[in-house]
């Protein structure tokens, strides 16, 4: 597989010089400054190329050109967004880059309570605490009928922390939950925004009447307008995984398991609609067999998201290891290198580590930590290849 990076454009602290010592072989990126909805331009695209290109390294894949709200409810201009994402598609297909990931999940994109969550080597990483995020669902964001959606337990415990937690805290969780994982994302919700929780009420409220039939039908309508060009110009699309993989905030999530992957795959039944095959987000799900998933899908995945999960017995999850947890890497880097040995994939969400912190990297996007997991990753690598040489697998 491509060694690949996810990397946040000309700003970015880690610089390409540094990718290329590391050993990344293309990079992962967008064009962060352009707002969503607003068309990508070829002068622009070809910039940024070049820039990547002069570094000795290539622009492997699109992550994200954003899917905007309106074109996931049904808005009465989702025809003019879908139009200007067919021009942007276009412009990136003139440019030789035909590898887009992009999302359907409905207002909020990762979701995450804890950003730094310790480990006992000093080290930390990403964490969803189930009770945290039903407080701030019932207790901080007050959505209408949210306390339906909690087992007794929970809502117990959303009682007992109500009683400790600081207003601090509350306010880790508003940036943890709807603002640091979501600006530099999609943008949906900024640093700028003085009043980010009023501000998602009004994007959930956007979906009222908007089910999970709806949302599918809505994915299909989408995807069936942008797949001629994307058979002009050679472009697959590769949605990712709900993260988690399952409802949130009263909204639906349509690719959570493997009636979801295979819905849309066959609702569009186009080589070019294609799966981001993310094995943390998925993981996050106890109900999906991760491996089973690889093997029954590579054939239409197009670009993989190496990382792990653990799920823990009253429902959070951590990140794990990349030598561990329930993605099962190591199976799903046997079935990929058989399978799809050119398919780019990324490692995802390292811990902070070795400095990290100290340099403010985006949630999940450290350094230190990444190099770490690509390392890991690489060194699997290397023995499945010499497994397939020898011919043991």
């Amino acid at each position: 597989m491509e060694k690949t990076w996810r990397w946040f454009g000309k700003n970015d602290n880690i610089t390409l010089a540094m990718l290329r010592q590391i050993g990344v072989e293309g990079i992962v990126t967008a064009l962060h400054d352009v707002p969503n909805g607003e068309v990508w331009t070829h002068e622009a695209i070809l910039d940024l190329k070049r820039f990547i290109e002069e570094a000795g390294l290539k622009w492997s894949v699109v992550e994200s050109l954003p899917v905007c709200e309106s074109i996931k409810y049904g808005g009465a201009d989702r025809d003019e967004l879908i139009g200007r994402y067919i021009a942007s598609l276009e412009n990136l297909g003139k440019a030789g880059v035909t590898t887009v990931c992009y999302n359907f999940m409905p207002v909020i994109d990762w979701v995450r309570t804890d950003l730094q969550h310790p480990w006992a080597d000093g080290s930390s990483s990403l964490y969803f605490d189930k009770v945290r995020f039903a407080y701030f669902d019932c207790r901080i964001l007050q959505r209408e009928g949210a306390e339906k959606d909690y087992d007794a337990t929970v809502l117990e415990a959303v009682d007992a922390l109500d009683k400790t937690i600081t207003d601090a805290e509350k306010e880790t969780l508003i940036e943890n939950i709807i603002v640091k994982t979501q600006g530099f994302v999609n943008g949906n919700i900024t640093e700028n925004d003085r009043n980010p929780v009023a501000l998602f009420r009004d994007l959930l409220s956007r979906y009222a009447g908007i089910g999970r039939d709806a949302l599918r039908e809505n994915m299909k309508y989408f995807l069936s307008a942008v797949m001629p060009v994307c058979d002009r110009y050679g472009i697959n699309m590769c949605v990712h995984p709900d993260d988690p993989p399952f409802p949130l905030f009263g909204l639906p999530r349509i690719v959570t398991c493997d009636e979801d992957i295979d819905w849309f795959l066959h609702a569009v039944d186009n080589p070019h609609n294609g799966l981001t095959f993310c094995a943390g987000s998925l993981s996050a799900g106890i109900h999906n067999d991760v491996p089973r998933l690889a093997r029954k899908y590579a054939s239409r995945t197009h670009f993989v998201h190496l990382r792990s999960t653990n799920v823990l017995p009253n429902g959070d999850f951590i990140e794990a290891s990349h030598l561990e947890g329930r993605a099962h890497l190591v199976d799903l880097v046997r079935i990929f290198e058989k399978e799809r040995p050119d398919v780019p994939m990324r490692v995802d969400h390292g811990r902070l580590m070795l400095g990290d912190k100290a340099e403010e990297y985006n949630a999940g996007y450290s350094f230190h930590g990444r190099m770490f997991a690509l390392a890991q990753v690489e060194g699997i690598m290397a023995v499945v290849r010499d497994e397939l040489e020898k011919g043991l697998i």
